[in-house]
């Protein structure tokens, strides 16, 4: 006769496996939020952070909300820096697939569909054949309306420096990519509805900085406002924008006798842009 704790033991791994089972069976939904990823703390919980809480707080009834990185140097940072673990897209995906999900929406909050947008295009799409439902989210500037919303929250939020006198100057990633061509079509969007003191530059593309400063001395600007046009406020905001050193873009706007205020807010932490990602991503739930 088998002795009671051999039957307890094997009751246990029975209960194990049928609650495995379960599980997997059950899995919720999940949308997967795909950044570049930052080591600033403090910002990617106010950007990063605040976007994914706008989709827990609209979809979370019926989808888990969960996190992607797709910049390796940043994941590996935070690891050994913070002991802080974030998924890249592919061990992402992986953990989906280990959990038992069976349908998953890849929400990027990439501001334009350039060469970042396209990697996570081709890795996640691997897996579609190990999922019922697969379906990508569009970054956050890719119809008109975009524009038109982009260019409403960020003249909203700015009105307060919105004064004769003053060039409002937002500091773009910039690309080799065709995607680049956004930048221009947001300058070109703030024109057309009447902010002809806000300029759109890049970092690595165009329009160049230099682009930017002629354009505010043409306007007869003495300050400069800076802030970043990237959903984070990270290494590029904090250093190529508002650092000390010589190439910054606070230290060439005041070489040119501008006087200059840096505002350290990523896309991320505006409100009308977490609304606009939400949007995206029910676009795309359907």
């Amino acid at each position: 006769m088998r002795s009671p704790k051999k039957f307890l033991a094997v009751l246990t791994a029975l209960t194990l496996v049928v609650l495995g089972c379960s599980n997997s069976a059950e899995a919720k939904p999940v949308v997967l939020v795909v950044s570049f990823g930052t080591s600033y703390n403090d910002n990617r919980d106010l950007s990063i952070g605040g976007i994914e809480n706008a989709l827990k707080d609209k979809y979370g009834d019926t989808y888990e909300v969960r996190r992607a990185f797709t910049s390796q140097i940043i994941i590996d940072k935070l690891k050994e820096r913070d002991n802080i673990v974030i998924d890249n897209v592919q061990e992402a995906m992986d953990r989906l697939v280990k959990d038992g999900v069976k349908e998953v929406v890849i929400q990027p909050t990439h501001v334009m569909n350039g060469f970042e947008y396209d990697d996570v295009v081709n890795e996640v799409s691997e897996y579609e054949d190990k999922l019922t439902s697969f379906k990508i989210g569009k970054t956050l500037l890719t119809q008109d309306s975009d524009y038109d919303t982009l260019v409403q929250v960020i003249t909203d939020d700015t009105k307060d420096y919105n004064k004769d006198g003053t060039a409002i100057v937002f500091m773009g990633h910039g690309t080799e990519h065709n995607a680049n061509a956004t930048y221009a079509k947001v300058q070109d969007t703030l024109k057309a509805k009447g902010f002809g003191n806000y300029f759109v530059g890049t970092v690595e593309a165009e329009p160049t900085l230099e682009d930017v400063i002629a354009e505010a001395k043409a306007m007869g600007a003495t300050k400069a406002v800076l802030l970043p046009l990237m959903i984070v406020a990270g290494d590029h905001a904090n250093n190529d924008m508002a650092g000390d050193e010589e190439d910054s873009w606070k230290t060439a706007f005041e070489n040119e006798g501008f006087e200059v205020e840096c505002v350290l807010k990523g896309l991320g932490q505006y409100k009308g842009i977490q609304d606009l990602i939400v949007k995206h991503a029910g676009e795309t739930i359907g």
